[in-house]
Order: structure tokens, then sequence, then C-alpha cells
């Protein structure tokens, strides 16, 4: 299968995806999430015993396309339903895709790119990379995201993170528990295949389990949870605030919120 958004590669039991839409930052799209579920689809369907997820360019993905912004405010309830719940089941799919998954985030992640870096099994990340769930400075709520990183970082860290919507370098997210190690660029996706290697080494049917025993703990929990936050992500995009956030951020400008 071809992907126009990123690009699939297949290799002794190691599936590459490498998000490849450098000149928009490797933003996400409704075409980028299809095609990032389709190469997961692929990467199960072809026996891929483990899954390394990576960008191209100088960034790893730079949260929302601007295109999908514009046509998202003035989107109706239904459709921003729609939209919630497709982006719902993309993190869920990463969360709860059935072999390893390791993330070497070779830039920014930052919003719904944040996202998909930290949910991965393994992170890795270049000593620039940046994070941030920054959805609030644009009049946005980082609902499913927020599902995920509470239970990552524990709920003070969460609400710090989602509520301020500020960067934080790759230093920081170690120490936070979103990055497993910060590896230099030149050794990046040597160090991914390295792991991707330790993890081949072991039982596939041992190392399977053990992630979906793993999963089991809260995974009932985490879909209710994702049904509370489709429904507020929607919601959001209804008020005047992420109206005039997203205005201001195509404009770039400051916005002025009214608080409604």
């Amino acid at each position: 299968m071809r992907f126009s958004t990123l690009t699939y590669q297949m290799d002794g039991g190691i599936a590459t995806l490498a998000l490849s839409l450098p000149e928009r930052r490797n933003a996400i799209s409704s075409q980028m999430i299809a095609d990032l579920m389709g190469a997961l689809d692929e990467a199960e369907s072809a026996n891929a015993r483990v899954v390394i997820l990576t960008g191209s360019g100088k960034a790893f993905c730079a949260g929302m396309d601007l295109d999908e912004l514009q046509v998202i405010s003035r989107q109706t309830q239904a459709k921003n339903l729609e939209d919630s719940r497709r982006i719902s089941k993309m993190f869920y799919r990463l969360y709860a895709f059935p072999k390893p998954v390791i993330a070497a985030v070779n830039g920014h992640a930052i919003a719904g790119g944040c996202g998909i870096a930290t949910l991965a099994d393994f992170t890795l990340a270049v000593p620039e990379a940046k994070f941030g769930y920054t959805e609030v400075r644009i009049g946005f709520i980082p609902a499913v995201v927020g599902v995920f990183l509470r239970r990552q970082v524990g709920e003070k860290r969460a609400r710090e993170l989602l509520m301020s919507g500020r960067l934080i370098g790759a230093a920081e997210a170690f120490r936070l528990g979103l990055v497993t190690e910060v590896v230099p660029a030149e050794t990046l996706m040597n160090r991914a295949r390295e792991i991707a290697a330790g993890l081949l080494e072991a039982s596939p049917t041992a190392v399977t389990r053990t992630k979906k025993f793993l999963l089991g703990f809260d995974d009932m929990a985490v879909r209710a949870a994702l049904e509370a936050a489709i429904e507020a992500n929607a919601a959001i995009r209804s008020t005047a605030d992420f109206q005039e956030g997203i205005a201001a951020f195509l404009e770039k400008r400051a916005p002025k919120w009214s608080g409604h």
C-alpha cells in the first residue's frame, strides 16, 4: 500500500514509518490520520514484531495542519464530533497497538504531534527536540491527549503541562517520563534499531502478551475517558475563544480572548 503523507518500510520484522511532509513540518491532516492508521494495519497484517515511527526533515510533527484548522473553524457540531472521534481512534490505536512501538523523535513534537511521540512504548528524542501540549494557546482543549498524559506523568504534572501549554526540552521530557532516552541526532535511528533488535531477541508471544497485560489495567477507564474527551474536544470548537484563537494563529497575531 502506498501512502501520501508517510513512508512505510518493512525489514526483518521491523516496520519503519516516517511522517513525510517536511515542508509542512509533518503536520497532522485527515489524510495523515488515515495513512497512519493504514500503515499500522499493514504492519500488523504483515506480522511486524516492532514498529519504529519517526519524522522527516527538521520536525517530528508540528500538530494540526493549518489548512485543517481553517476548515475546523467552520464545521458543524456533528462534523466536529466525527473529527474528534477520528483523532481519538488514532491515538488509541498507537497506544494499544499489539506490538512494541518505538518513536524516534527527530525534532519538535507539538500538540497532537507530542501525543503521537509520547504514546509509543519507547520514545527516543534528539537533544534539540521540544515537546508541548500547546492547544490552550489557540483556544483549544487537549482533551484526547490528556487522557493518556495524566497516566504517564501523574495528575499534578499533567495539569501544569496541559493548562500552561508551555514547551519543554528533551531533557525535561526525559525527567518527566515522556522520553525514554535522549539520543544524538546522528545515532537516533541506529539506537531505535538497536532497541528493536533487542525486542526481536525476546519471545514474540511473551512481548505481545506483556503489553496486552499492562494495557488491561486501565483499558476500560481509558475508553470511557476518551468518550468524554471526544465530547469536550468537539464542544470547545463552538466557543468564541476557539474561533478567535484559530483566527489569531492563522493571522500571526496575539489573540483577544473574550472568555466565552
